[in-house]
């Protein structure tokens, strides 16, 4: 008989029904009625009935290419391996290895711990992963990723100058290797070998002003912004409660206490949030007189609403975590503070005044290390930080009056009579 050639597989035409033509050694062209063209190879394992498989589709796998195939499957015959079998165990393996590759359990431990983030912080866990892991990691199996590829990673980050997002990326994976180990898709944490391979990130201070004139001339600014009223409270009460942006904008009325003067920020939206220990308590922020009128004139704006400060174009969304700093930015103040910045310039402050120290981190809502210490704290500073978050008010309203200088001897004064 003789055997087929690649130009009587091209001329070969369908017939009412399916027929093969003959390639050598159990390798057939299979020519349908409707004209398509498809390889068989018929094979025999361990003397069983006789089985056919397929080798791919004419002309896309021409008749070399077929006949090489073949070859190569009539080896694992002689070896006792049926090609099917192995066909399936190997498709079996590829789709393991995509349910279990690095991005879907990455995926998988972002959708179990988003929830108990703000959104932004999310958005920011995602993205960095999306743009600096996954097109060059995500499709490897999990157990497949080594600590070499992941110091690359971080490197190629760092490079482009970008040195913290390229820490808090290797976090990520670290957690997602002990979320894959506690699941039982991997078995180590290769991200843990890279600890230190790259330089520490710089230590990134917010602009702010600490100068008691400059802070009047910003507040006398910002009683004379002209924007839009929801902002303008913002800016006015930014100063005021010094907690981070995130939490002064994700704020909502239900977790304000105009009667007694008390703010209580959810635990979840603080930035302890992120500690692997206990799930991190509520903030209290004693609220001043100023900044409880502030509130009070608000409510009438947006009582109504879910948010303090909703968002432009829906008040089912806070406003825009630029919002506070483009006003900043419309009021002449580009480069001089941002939002986060009245943290610094009240820490600065109440720590030059003499304050006790812990009563300020405590107000700042930094973690307390000592976890005994830190409840023993919050019951012992409460008192001393609601006369100091009203001393720093009353702080506040003589700088826009008077001499810098002299409000902080004031200051420092009302701290001793307090005392």
């Amino acid at each position: 008989m003789t055997e087929l050639t690649a130009l009587a597989a091209r001329n070969a035409k369908p017939r009412d029904a399916m027929y093969r033509l003959a390639a050598g050694k159990g390798l057939y062209l299979q020519v349908m009625p409707n004209g398509a063209k498809y390889w068989r190879l018929k094979y025999r394992h361990l003397k069983k009935q006789p089985k056919m498989i397929s080798l791919g589709v004419f002309p896309q796998v021409g008749l070399a290419e077929a006949r090489a195939e073949r070859d190569r499957l009539r080896q694992l015959i002689n070896t006792g391996i049926d090609p099917s079998t192995q066909r399936r165990a190997d498709r079996l393996a590829r789709e393991l290895a995509t349910e279990n590759s690095l991005e879907a359990i990455a995926r998988a431990w972002f959708t179990e711990k988003r929830s108990s983030w703000v959104e932004s912080y999310a958005r920011g866990v995602i993205s960095r992963l999306e743009n600096n892991v996954f097109p060059w990691l995500g499709a490897l199996p999990i157990t497949e990723v080594i600590a070499p590829q992941i110091l690359t990673t971080m490197q190629r980050i760092h490079e482009r100058g970008a040195t913290e997002t390229a820490h808090r990326t290797r976090n990520y994976l670290s957690e997602v290797f002990r979320f894959a180990i506690r699941n039982g898709f991997a078995e180590r944490d290769p991200a843990a070998d890279v600890v230190g391979a790259i330089p520490a990130a710089e230590t990134v201070h917010f602009p702010t002003l600490t100068e008691p004139s400059d802070i009047g001339g910003l507040l006398r600014a910002i009683d004379g912004y002209r924007g839009t009223h929801i902002t303008r409270y913002a800016l006015k009460l930014s100063p005021l409660v010094f907690t981070r942006p995130g939490e002064l904008r994700y704020a909502e009325w239900r977790e304000i206490d105009l009667a007694h003067g008390v703010w209580t920020v959810p635990g979840m939206r603080l930035k302890m949030r992120k500690a692997k220990k206990a799930k991190a308590e509520p903030h209290v922020v004693p609220l001043s007189k100023q900044a409880t009128q502030l509130l009070k004139e608000l409510h009438e704006l947006t009582g109504a609403g879910r948010y303090l400060f909703p968002g432009e174009r829906s008040s089912d969304r806070p406003m825009s975590e630029n919002t506070v700093n483009a006003a900043l930015h419309a009021l002449g103040y580009k480069g001089q503070i941002v939002a986060h910045g009245f943290r610094h310039m009240a820490s600065t402050a109440l720590n030059e005044a003499g304050w006790d120290k812990d009563a300020i981190e405590r107000q700042l809502a930094h973690k307390d290390r000592n976890r005994i210490r830190g409840i023993y704290n919050k019951a012992q500073y409460i008192t001393e930080r609601r006369q100091m978050m009203q001393a720093w008010s009353d702080y506040l309203d003589r700088l826009r009056l008077g001499d810098g200088s002299a409000e902080m001897r004031r200051m420092r004064e009302s701290k001793k009579a307090d005392a």
